[in-house]
């Protein structure tokens, strides 16, 4: 996509509170809803000072390449790149995550797979778990540090995402703790002797129905990797897919965890219901009371 080009020339003479008041205007031109924030945001990422000293030091001379670096920034959050592409990091249960445009940015709903994950292992010491379609490593880094003798293996199809997740793993020191696998679901660790083995599994899989994907805010549709949003004709289908193979993996009484969008809940319990594989034993809701995480354990065994 291409950047809209400013007019304005970079001065070595410019202020610092003349640069924060020029492109406080183009952001809020350009549709964004918090423009103070998000300048105050990318000139801290460029100058390093906080928002609160850019206003002491609003009479700060800006040189030309600090214009310049500030100026294509803007310019890209202009066309609604997200800001956290800009910056490379999004915060995740209180950790900061590096990324970029080959993963979904990390939203805070998917804290309740961790919580829930955690809570069912705290009591087993050594267990295995699984992260399907880890993206950025959020996931897979959160529960590495909440249950610290747990063995985790973190997937993905993509090989871009791994090298993101990867790099998140080493930064938060559990890289050594943390197996990556390239491929498409549970098939990519088909021959790592993991069957019935797995604690619990987790996955937060697209769940945008394909053709609602046109629909959403600029910032992701046009910018966030279309393989973690598109689920299918109705946004389902990777969650049909990891309910017929998840059984294979997990321990008797193991856990499949599963992130859902607005209104599938049900349906999905209801496929794991017909499927006979699973008891659903709990549906958590996020913040804004909605069905966010279906909850099965696998019945073999029982």
């Amino acid at each position: 996509m291409s950047q809209p080009q400013f007019a304005s020339v970079a001065s070595p003479v410019l202020s610092l509170g003349a640069l924060l008041r020029e492109f406080e205007s183009r952001l809020g031109a350009a549709g964004i809803d918090q423009p103070v924030l998000e300048v105050a945001w990318l000139v801290e990422h460029v100058l390093n000072l906080s928002p609160l000293m850019q206003r002491v030091n609003a009479e700060r001379l800006v040189t030309v390449a600090e214009w310049e670096q500030v100026r294509t920034l803007i310019a890209r959050r202009v066309t609604r790149e997200p800001l956290q592409y800009l910056l490379g990091t999004q915060e995740f249960l209180g950790r900061d995550f590096y990324v970029t445009p080959s993963v979904l940015i990390p939203r805070p709903e998917s804290a309740l797979l961790v919580e829930e994950a955690g809570r069912r292992c705290a009591q087993t010491p050594g267990a295995t778990l699984v992260d399907v379609g880890t993206g950025s490593g959020c996931l897979a880094v959160s529960l590495a540090l909440a249950l610290p003798t747990a063995r985790v293996l973190a997937i993905d199809a993509s090989a871009d995402a791994l090298l993101v997740a990867r790099a998140n793993m080493v930064q938060h020191g559990v890289g050594s703790r943390i197996s990556c696998f390239h491929g498409d679901l549970l098939t990519a660790i088909a021959q790592e002797g993991v069957a019935n083995q797995m604690e619990v599994i987790v996955s937060n899989p697209p769940y945008i129905a394909d053709d609602d994907v046109a629909t959403l805010q600029p910032e992701v549709r046009d910018f966030e990797p279309r393989l973690a949003l598109a689920g299918g004709c109705d946004g389902m289908e990777v969650h049909r897919r990891l309910l017929t193979q998840a059984p294979a993996y997990l321990k008797p009484g193991g856990a499949l965890l599963m992130e859902v969008g607005l209104g599938q809940a049900a349906a999905v319990c209801r496929q794991a219901e017909e499927y006979g594989q699973f008891r659903t034993y709990a549906v958590l809701q996020d913040e804004g009371g909605i069905d966010r995480v279906v909850c099965f354990e696998n019945k073999a065994g029982s």
